[in-house]
């Protein structure tokens, strides 16, 4: 014979009681469960993982809300610390050459277009007797790499023909920060506190420092660019983009432009020496709109 004890007030009655009340022969045959105590936890999370992350939390209620139980968002910092590490240690050969092709010279030459207008930067400084070395870097820097490189280092969708998704945006920001970290003249002071991209490259980023200081220094070096290599190297670049622009449309925003600055474009050349040409020159091509604009040709 079996008997089942479902209430827990009967629990609590003495065991004499409970057998005369319930009928229960001598010699009869009992066979007693023990009942099992049940949390919230074990309900409600039996099937599901709970990733670090106490089931009563708010994160969690909103994640049950969305239908997506069990993927709760990942909050120990020093474990998410550690897949971050370890992936950056699969990517950082690839990493490195990425940045040291950007900021190196193939064959001790540098890119005509870089080389002009670094030469350019540096002939200003000169001009205007600034002598802080720090004010010609951070004019290159941010005229260069984070103008440029760093768009591309974010947006590589711009040059090729790839789909960013948010996982692969948020890779290529730690990526594009340490890039700019690289560049810059501030001295990082990481503590506990810090953001974890900045901890990511916190050891590499010295080194970098110190390589592109060796590549603006190289770049300055060079010998600088005679007139006739800028125009070869202009004639070249404007035979393989012939096709892609309309030059009618590119004169008319230079033209706006000169008509917005006109003033203060040729009271700078008025005080500049060696300018007298130019000044001329620009005069002209303003006259020449202004009066085709009369002409409703533009």
């Amino acid at each position: 014979m079996m008997s089942y004890f479902p209430h827990e007030k009967r629990a609590r009655e003495p065991l004499s009681d409970l057998l005369s009340k319930s009928e229960i022969s001598n010699g009869a045959t009992i066979k007693v469960f023990k009942k099992k105590v049940t949390t919230r936890s074990d309900v409600d999370y039996s099937d599901e993982h709970c990733h670090l992350i106490l089931p009563d939390s708010e994160a969690n209620k909103d994640v049950k809300g969305a239908g997506h139980k069990g993927k709760q968002k990942f909050k120990v910092k020093e474990m998410y610390l550690t897949k971050l590490l370890s992936t950056k240690v699969a990517i950082h050969s690839v990493v490195e050459k990425l940045f040291r092709s950007i900021w190196s010279l193939p064959n001790n030459k540098a890119p005509v277009a870089i080389k002009y207008f670094f030469d350019f930067l540096d002939a200003q400084a000169e001009s205007k007797k600034i002598t802080d070395p720090d004010v010609v870097h951070i004019w290159k820097t941010n005229s260069l790499p984070l103008r440029f490189w760093v768009n591309i280092l974010k947006n590589p969708q711009f040059v090729f023909d790839i789909k960013k998704t948010s996982h692969i945006d948020g890779c290529l920001s730690v990526i594009a920060q340490a890039f700019m970290d690289a560049f810059s003249l501030a001295e990082q002071t990481l503590g506990k506190e810090a953001p974890t991209n900045k901890l990511l490259y916190a050891k590499d980023i010295p080194h970098y420092k110190e390589e592109v200081k060796a590549y603006y220094k190289a770049i300055r070096d060079l010998p600088p660019l005679t007139t006739s290599e800028v125009e070869e190297f202009l004639t070249q670049e404007s035979k393989k983009h012939e096709n892609e622009f309309n030059e009618n449309v590119a004169l008319n925003e230079i033209y706006r432009y000169i008509a917005k600055y006109h003033e203060e474009i040729d009271s700078k050349l008025e005080r500049e020496r060696g300018f007298e040409d130019v000044q001329k020159q620009l005069r002209q091509v303003k006259a020449l709109f202004d009066e085709k604009k009369k002409c409703k040709w533009i």
